[in-house]
């Protein structure tokens, strides 16, 4: 299933998937969530992708679910992608996965930033869990959003639906960053830079470290992090860091060696 809900694109390392229906706001209809998973997939499997960006068309970053279209929904005798799957390829994805917010973001769309590993904001989108306006709960993204948000931002938010900035979202946790919409793809860019400088083996380890060990008690985090440690420490990748570090030099994977 192909068509131009989405775009694709690899370039400096990051798969850049757009979100690509501004006439409804980028609106998550069944076709969009679909091709949004297949995008995810194609970049899992590319050697070519070390992190991925999902942005939207302006003006819009995500409007939420197309109600008249809704993921999970039946399309030519099969049933759609359900957008929790997408959620959790997000989450589950071996790769970093940025959020480039870069307009209004309600709705289900605050699913695709709870489930971003990073999320950079344009200091002028603005937020809403929406969802009560319409006699309706957040249900699927509350699993992404409340470990960020918290329950006590959660709550507010959740019963008001007001709305709030790109600004505000980083003082509550759900966005990493807000910067002028004229600087975000820049800014993106830089955290893209960052992470091509970590090993492309320690940075998906880093992020199924940081899912898993919160999910631990303290004597299991102990017991599962010493041999994930030695593992790392013992590897090629390890061994090429600690090398680099000592002789002054960039390690291998600097400019696409590996």
């Amino acid at each position: 299933m192909t068509t131009d809900a989405t775009l694709y694109e690899v370039r400096g390392g990051a798969a850049w998937i757009t979100l690509n229906r501004p006439e409804n706001r980028n609106a998550l209809s069944a076709v969009l969530v679909g091709e949004l998973h297949e995008h995810l997939n194609a970049a899992n499997d590319s050697d070519a992708v070390r992190s991925i960006v999902i942005t939207g068309a302006e003006p819009a970053f995500c409007s939420g679910a197309d109600l008249k279209n809704p993921p999970g929904q039946m399309i030519g005798g099969h049933r759609s992608v359900p957008y929790h799957e997408v959620l959790t390829s997000i989450m589950e994805s071996p790769k970093p996965v940025i959020a480039a917010v870069n307009g209004p973001a309600f709705a289900g769309g605050l699913g695709l930033v709870g489930a971003a590993d990073i999320a950079v904001a344009a200091e002028e989108a603005i937020f809403a869990f929406s969802e009560v306006r319409i006699g309706v709960i957040p249900a699927v993204i509350s699993v992404v959003c409340i470990p960020k948000l918290g329950t006590h931002h959660a709550m507010r938010l959740f019963l008001t639906g007001e709305r709030f900035t790109g600004a505000q979202a980083v003082e509550m946790g759900l966005a990493h960053q807000a910067v002028p919409k004229d600087r975000l793809a820049e800014a993106v860019h830089d955290v893209i830079g960052l992470i091509n400088l970590g090993g492309p083996n320690a940075v998906p380890e880093c992020k199924k470290l940081v899912r898993r060990i919160p999910t631990l008690t303290i004597e299991e985090g102990f017991e599962v992090a010493e041999p994930w440690s030695k593992q790392m420490f013992a590897s090629d990748e390890g061994a090429e860091g600690m090398a680099a570090f000592r002789e002054k030099r960039d390690p291998a994977w600097i400019g696409g060696k590996s």
